[in-house]
């Protein structure tokens, strides 16, 4: 599987794509704004620079991208009002893949433009800022040396930059069969082939940014883990395991090939936080600040929402079908290159059922890793 030319979120604007499916990555975006807001802020002691380089990596599309830069810049421009300083012109590069859509994006930023104006309190925003779209993989160089002053990234660094080796679809011997993540029944040399890409590849992407950001800088990441060092705990592999279960479902009457299945593994990986702080510890560019684990529902809903529904069947199955369409919504491109267009929908619906009754006996939820680096001087 070629992650870099497969992986997208669904495109468009329709019933399944990843702008009307992207609660959950809101919610995280949320939980992250008081630590991109200090990360901002000290980017500012001092004397206030002409100009910032601001990116946002793996920006995805829809609004999600712009609720992070409209933060960004209205914490600039308060602070900067706060201190009677000019704002800095801003530069703002908007990250993802190739096959990210962003023609979606570039749509929303004429009202964007306007919006920012009089972002503050009604103070117009006095900095000129360009913003742009920068594909590729950043699992590798993307940007001028020293030319950012911040770099943020959310709900993206779970994906690998590839599948494992070994656990390719084109690999002669299956080492996790039946499952297309780690689950408590693959074996310790699947579970060594993830933790060993993710260690390759965070290096790679902190060696990468090293380069980018200037001394003093700062990053916050924000990626889905888990909260033990055991990989196979429910909060970090438990939703694959259950879309595995509605594949081999589809096996059992024929309409999908058991080989098939076998042969799909997920580039993803849900790191906990001591692999985090090792990593940026052996890399050495970067300092971690704050480092958190928080908890996020996997339907995204609030508690006011659920009290919309008469019984509990009724809230689960509202519960499964939304868990059903964020993750259509994030990983369908990558199931319809390797199965067939023609069984998603199928497939999703089966997810949705076996979701529905996994939340109906769980409390199990995502956990949200929040971790702050500051560039440390060459």
């Amino acid at each position: 599987m070629e992650v870099a030319q497969i992986l997208h979120m669904n495109k468009g604007a329709g019933e399944n794509s990843y702008a009307k499916n992207s609660t959950v990555q809101s919610n995280i975006i949320s939980i992250a704004k008081p630590v991109i807001e200090e990360a901002i802020l000290k980017c500012l002691e001092g004397s206030t620079p002409e100009s910032m380089g601001i990116a946002d990596l793996g920006c995805s599309s829809g609004t999600n991208t712009l609720i992070v830069i409209s933060d960004i810049i209205h914490t600039i421009q308060a602070k900067c009002c706060s201190l009677g300083r000019s704002s800095p012109e801003l530069t703002l590069c908007l990250n993802d893949l190739f096959n990210n859509d962003f023609n979606n994006i570039f749509a929303l930023l004429p009202a964007f433009y306007n919006r920012i104006k009089d972002d503050v309190d009604g103070t117009q925003f006095n900095g000129p800022c360009f913003i742009s779209g920068v594909p590729g993989s950043f699992y590798g160089r993307l940007f001028p040396r020293n030319s950012l002053h911040f770099a943020h990234s959310s709900s993206s660094l779970h994906w690998l930059s590839q599948v494992p080796p070994g656990l390719e679809s084109n690999a002669k011997t299956v080492l996790n069969k039946g499952k297309i993540y780690i689950s408590k029944s693959s074996p310790q040399c699947v579970l060594d082939a993830y933790s060993k890409q993710f260690q390759e590849d965070f290096s790679l992407f902190l060696r990468s940014r090293s380069v980018e950001i200037v001394d003093g800088g700062r990053m916050v990441l924000s990626f889905l883990g888990r909260t033990s060092s055991d990989p196979t705990i429910d909060d970090g592999c438990y939703q694959w395991e259950l879309l595995a279960l509605a594949l081999m479902s589809m096996v059992s009457e024929g309409l999908v090939n058991e080989e098939k299945v076998d042969n799909f593994n997920a580039p993803y990986y849900a790191p906990c936080p001591e692999e985090l702080k090792l990593e940026v510890e052996k890399e050495g560019s970067f300092i971690v600040e704050r480092l958190e684990a928080l908890p996020v529902d996997w339907d995204g809903g609030s508690t006011e929402e659920y009290c919309m529904y008469d019984t509990l069947e009724a809230l689960y199955s509202a519960r499964g079908q939304r868990v059903a369409k964020t993750v259509r919504a994030v990983v369908e491109s990558m199931l319809e290159s390797h199965f067939r267009k023609e069984i998603m929908d199928d497939l999703f619906r089966r997810y949705q059922d076996l979701v529905s009754d996994y939340l109906a006996k769980s409390a199990t939820k995502y956990t949200n890793l929040v971790i702050s680096l500051i560039k440390v001087n060459d």
